[in-house]
């Protein structure tokens, strides 16, 4: 190429990647000139350096910031970026010789030992410090309708889409589909469902006719702020309803497993500092997983425990309810959780612990909830195999070079109490026996509390964290004090255990909690089984479930 190709050429590389808000450095420039050379009709060069810079803070990419991304380098881009350039301002050249020797690691011995038990955090919720208005519960419920709105916009069955303003001038029995948000829910006296719905054109009226049954048992279930898309015939500022779809989780096919041997187990619902927590249950749990009791068999899938999920209410807090203090052993809330950490730390430390707090923890109970607060919970921040997340929040556990890892969806279940009363379908099938159930009703809306009623909020004016935006491979909650082990649609339904005995606030309510069980998956064939810890002492091991 002569020179003014050259210089052409340089002109439209640079002007690519200012698109992308990106400079390059002169060597780099260099070195993709060569490249476009050379593979002049060939894969486009300068395209995949721009794929592989994207979602990084990186402003001028060079031979480094490549060959850091290249080798999947966990690097802080804005941090390293600042160190380039202190550097060649000729000044302080420390902190950038640091990432640089970092980026040399091969990533053997401790590396390749890390990339065997990986959690990577994919969705934690970062809390943002301001006065909350009335604008911004406005704006969060806009937000909520947005994302759940996209989901369903798209589906074949919701032909002849329209806003309700729309809607509603139809007078000749036309056939049209809307979307919208459950405002008003009735019953007429003929027994039929009349739901109202808005959306930000306006409010129309739904009836369900109760000669209808499928359709009408949707609408049963159906509860207060869910999204919900409904095909109909419209006449008269009503719309008959002939279908009802919610945003649902998709069909998937692909049952993921891990391609090497390893479990995961989950825990929830300690409540330490109880009266009714179980030391004796908790300490044979503790020899198990240590391998000190259990059959041959049990010991060695002891060994190969990768993962421990703790789901929340690691304590039992203070000030929960009223009265609670006459139902407490430890009426300190440091020492509860200097207590919750003495107990974790004789889990074998090659296991990552992956925690978030649940309602009974010594934090707000309005969701999202932040990671457990440092200066109550400062032991538990100290376990060297602790990652703390928030609630709720998405990990990915297990990934390596040939598999993409499994996405934990964490999330304790303060909801579920309003979803096991109110909810017919899941009421009169067991109620606060089958998380399965609520976690099942929970997916179909992509929504872990869609009835703003059955939690307390934090409204956030961007996005409605509570939605279900990513598929996840496992559901994992807690609250119920009722191990389940379930299968929805390829997504593996997990509710935690507890170990706490029955209270008399759950003798009143009439519960009937199942603790120290532990559900354990195996990563690689999918299957789940479950110990118990409960027996008594003259048992030498875990009993199978």
């Amino acid at each position: 190429m002569d020179v003014e190709e050259k210089k052409q050429k340089i002109k439209e590389i640079v002007k690519r990647f200012a698109k992308q808000g990106l400079l390059l450095s002169p060597n780099l420039l260099e070195l993709e000139l060569k490249k476009e050379e050379a593979e002049e009709a060939g894969e486009d060069s300068i395209g995949r350096l721009i794929d592989k810079t994207k979602g990084k803070d990186i402003l001028v990419p060079d031979e480094q910031s490549l060959s850091m991304i290249e080798k999947d380098r966990e690097i802080n881009w804005l941090d390293f970026e600042k160190a380039k350039t202190t550097v060649e301002k000729g000044r302080d050249s420390k902190t950038y010789e640091r990432f640089i020797e970092y980026a040399k690691k091969d990533g053997q011995d401790e590396g390749q030992k890390e990339e065997k038990n990986r959690v990577i955090v994919v969705n934690n919720y970062k809390d943002i410090n301001k006065t909350r208005t009335v604008q911004d519960f406005i704006d969060f419920f806009n937000a909520r309708y947005r994302s759940l709105e996209a989901m369903l916009r798209n589906r074949q069955e919701l032909s002849n889409l329209m806003s309700i303003s729309r809607a509603r001038k139809k007078k000749d029995r036309e056939n049209i589909s809307i979307i919208g948000m459950v405002f008003e829910k009735s019953v007429t006296k003929n027994g039929n469902i009349i739901l109202t719905i808005e959306d930000p054109t306006g409010t129309t009226k739904v009836l369900f006719n109760r000669t209808k049954k499928d359709l009408y048992t949707l609408a049963e279930d159906t509860v207060l702020d869910e999204v919900i898309g409904i095909s109909g015939i419209a006449s008269n500022n009503i719309i008959f309803a002939n279908l009802m779809l919610r945003p649902e989780i998709p069909a998937i096919t692909d049952k993921k497993s891990s391609p090497e041997d390893g479990y995961a187990i989950f825990l929830s619902d300690l409540h330490v500092g109880s009266k009714n927590f179980l030391p004796e249950e908790f300490a044979r749990f503790l020899q198990w997983i240590n391998g000190e009791a259990g059959s041959d068999s049990q010991k060695q899938v002891a060994s190969r425990v990768k993962y421990i999920f703790v789901v929340g209410d690691l304590i039992d807090g203070v000030g929960i309810y009223a009265d609670q203090d006459q139902d407490l052993i430890t009426k300190d809330v440091y020492e509860q959780y200097n207590q919750c950490a003495e107990l974790l730390s004789k889990i074998p430390k090659s296991m990552k612990l992956i925690i978030c707090p649940g309602n009974h923890d010594a934090m707000r109970i309005a969701e999202p909830q932040p990671v457990l607060y440092e200066d109550f919970a400062s032991a538990i921040w100290e376990l060297p195999n602790a990652v703390l997340v928030t609630n709720p929040s998405i990990v990915n556990i297990d990934s390596s070079q040939n598999f993409s890892g499994f996405n934990v969806l964490l999330y304790h279940g303060y909801s579920f109490d309003y979803y096991a009363s109110d909810v017919n379908s899941i009421r009169i099938r067991g109620g606060y026996d089958r998380a399965d159930l609520i976690m099942k009703f929970l997916l179909q809306r992509r929504h872990l509390a869609p009835a703003t009623s059955s939690t307390l909020f934090i409204p956030d004016p961007e996005k409605d964290p509570l939605v279900i935006t990513k598929v996840p491979d496992i559901f994992v909650t807690g609250h119920i004090h009722k191990c389940s082990a379930a299968v929805y649609r390829n997504i593996v339904l997990i509710g935690g255990s507890c170990w706490q005995s029955k209270t008399a606030f759950q003798e009143r309510m009439g519960h009937h909690p199942l603790p120290a069980r532990v559900p354990i998956m195996n990563l690689k064939t999918r299957e789940i089984k479950i110990l118990n810890f409960e027996k008594p002492e003259s048992k030498k091991q875990p009993e199978q479930e």
